[in-house]
């Protein structure tokens, strides 16, 4: 199966300005989506592939930081990159604060355009392993049994086998068995990558009580 490609949404009620950035990307080897209107984007937009989104600041319908609010409500991750003819300071931060990774001016510089993209391409592509590995450390998390989950928060606490069992009120013998099967669904070789994969999905270390 070929990579899912990586697309790149435009939203300006603009139409020249739409077709400009359009044409620049699709040039550069970029996929595009255009839309002239903010509210068919919303009904239209599949943030499920690999994409970022391009925001004109001022459009009539709905405007790009309340429609970057609307984003954010649906739980939607992608970058989200600004553009603006009409933008001020204020505006840049209220935007920056709300996760957008770059505000550009109009005419927007093609070459700062592009250098956005790759970063959002770089956060979208970093953003999808980490949910990738967190779905799969989950679905190890799911095969242990609950004595081997319990054992997991004390292996990573960095307690021997013999507290483990002294706290669990059972012999070595046993702990070691547990240990060793829980080290295994995990798939993990090692006390420390069982501690960066427990870190990865909120696990705390058993606290002795």
């Amino acid at each position: 199966m070929s990579p899912l490609t990586f697309t790149v949404h435009i939203v300006d009620d603009d139409c020249g300005v739409l077709r400009a950035m359009a044409r620049l990307l699709r040039t550069a080897g970029y996929d595009c989506r255009t839309f002239a209107s903010p509210l068919q984007f919303l009904d239209e937009y599949d943030p499920s592939g690999p994409g970022c989104i391009v925001l004109d600041v001022a459009m009539g319908e709905l405007d790009g930081l309340r429609l970057q609010a609307a984003l954010r409500d649906r739980g939607v991750e992608q970058s989200v990159i600004f553009v603006t003819g009409k933008g001020d300071i204020p505006m840049s931060v209220q935007a920056m604060r709300a996760g957008a990774i770059d505000f550009l001016t109009k005419p927007v510089d093609g070459e700062a355009l592009l250098a956005a993209i790759e970063r959002a391409r770089n956060d979208d592509t970093e953003r999808r392993e980490l949910h990738d590995e967190r779905v799969s450390i989950e679905a190890n998390l799911a095969k242990l049994t609950p004595r081997e989950r319990e054992v997991l928060t004390h292996v990573i606490a960095g307690r021997l086998n013999k507290q483990i069992a002294s706290d669990l009120g059972t012999v070595e013998k046993t702990i070691k068995v547990h240990r060793g099967r829980m080290m295994s669904k995990m798939g993990v070789h090692s006390v420390a990558e069982l501690v960066r994969v427990a870190e990865r999905v909120g696990i705390a270390p058993h606290e002795k009580q």
